[in-house]
């Protein structure tokens, strides 16, 4: 058995710069959050902003877990014939 070193670090690399991205990308979203709360004590009529933040940023995260789910399952690779 022969492994491709280079593959498995390719694959590596990709993991953990996809993962430090999704993270990243969720504390943007707990931020737009946390500036809306900020905003509605304070008076402000900032909050929608702050919001939109927040849903872009966790619906962005949301896609990536789903398309990842769709390459692990084998199930969603599967192609139905067509009639």
């Amino acid at each position: 058995m022969k492994l491709d070193w280079t593959a498995l670090a390719e694959v590596a690399a990709v993991s953990l710069g996809v993962t430090v991205a999704v993270v990243v990308v969720f504390a943007l979203g707990v931020l737009g959050v946390a500036r809306a709360e900020g905003a509605r004590e304070n008076g402000e009529d900032t909050r929608t902003l702050g919001f939109a933040q927040a849903g872009l940023c966790f619906v962005a995260c949301a896609a990536v877990v789903a398309y990842g789910i769709h390459l692990i399952v084998p199930q969603f690779h599967q192609r139905r014939p067509t009639v």
